[in-house]
């Protein structure tokens, strides 16, 4: 006799199909930030697939497949290939683009450029909050779900934030907000 649920511990093929969250989260992007992970995802599936697919041919080619090390890593490969486009597939379906025509500036909200005053050493940053798969602190851009992000939603010019970092306690004096 099968075990309740059994079937979700075997699977006729060497990776088992991702399990979808049926309590998907909507992540908002700007339409850059969307059509970047568009592109990402059409990449990983022509060149990515092809060169996974080239990988095993490739190691097929050196002979038996029950001792070739070489296959079995280009399985791998292909498997976490597979799974990246899943989750790429998955994000893409919960993402949505941030409609600006609605939002309040005056607050700090995702889209918002945001400077700020260190009250420490009277540094003054300049920040973009935007979705946690377009963060690049080089650029400017910070996750509304960082640290220094979950601080600043909903602050107004004026106000001063109290951040939690892991490093201690940071404030920040919110100088301007705008689009």
């Amino acid at each position: 006799m099968c075990q309740p649920f059994s079937f979700f511990f075997t699977s006729p093929t060497r990776y088992a199909k991702p399990v979808r969250n049926l309590m998907a989260t909507i992540n908002y992007y700007t339409a850059e930030g969307l059509q970047k992970l568009k592109d990402e995802l059409q990449d990983l599936k022509v060149r990515g697939r092809a060169k996974a697919a080239e990988d095993l041919r490739e190691a097929r080619d050196k002979g038996d497949l029950s001792e070739n090390a070489e296959y079995d890593a280009a399985k791998d490969a292909q498997g976490l290939l597979e799974l990246k486009i899943a989750k790429l597939e998955e994000v893409l379906g919960n993402g949505r683009i941030i409609d600006e025509t609605n939002m309040d500036f005056s607050k700090v909200l995702i889209m918002s450029k945001v400077k700020l005053k260190n009250l420490k050493n009277n540094m003054v940053l300049d920040y973009l909050l935007v979705a946690e798969e377009e963060a690049n602190l080089a650029a400017g851009k910070i996750s509304v779900k960082s640290p220094i992000g979950k601080g600043l939603l909903g602050k107004s010019a004026g106000d001063v934030a109290e951040i939690t970092v892991p490093a201690g306690k940071l404030q920040f004096e919110i100088l301007e907000v705008g689009r």
